[in-house]
């Protein structure tokens, strides 16, 4: 096993958050539409949802970065992608959908959500990619 790349896992949640910034700006209205009628709570303390969001995602990022300190060979650029994209489709939006189909949220907002967390965690990939250049 290599070194933990600690620093990596701190840039590619940065990369995840400015994701997220980009992605609900962009799909704010439609969310809203999805939601319905008091649906989607206005948030009056962004710092707390920014912040929570950070560490929640920096959860994720140290973990990525444990497990791409384990590949033997990380000249293999696609293992980056694989590894982080598996990560989204079968075990983090399996689960995102589980919580939807119990709550009846909107299939929409499922769609938006799902659509963040792959690309989240591409964007992590490719950080920790670049970073083994």
């Amino acid at each position: 096993m290599g070194p933990v790349d600690w620093f990596g896992g701190i840039l590619a949640a940065l990369a995840a958050l400015a994701v997220a910034a980009a992605w609900y700006r962009l799909f704010a209205r439609p969310l809203s539409v999805s939601a319905g009628p008091g649906g989607l709570e206005v948030r009056r303390r962004p710092f707390v949802t920014i912040g929570g969001t950070y560490v929640l995602i920096q959860l994720s990022a140290f973990m990525l970065a444990h497990m791409f300190a384990r590949l033997s060979d990380p000249s293999k650029w696609w293992l980056y992608f694989m590894m982080t994209g598996g990560v989204a489709l079968f075990f983090v939006i399996p689960a995102l959908w589980t919580n939807y189909l119990h709550q009846r949220h909107p299939r929409r907002i499922a769609l938006i959500d799902a659509g963040f967390w792959l690309t989240a965690y591409l964007a992590m990939g490719a950080v920790f990619w670049l970073r083994s250049l």
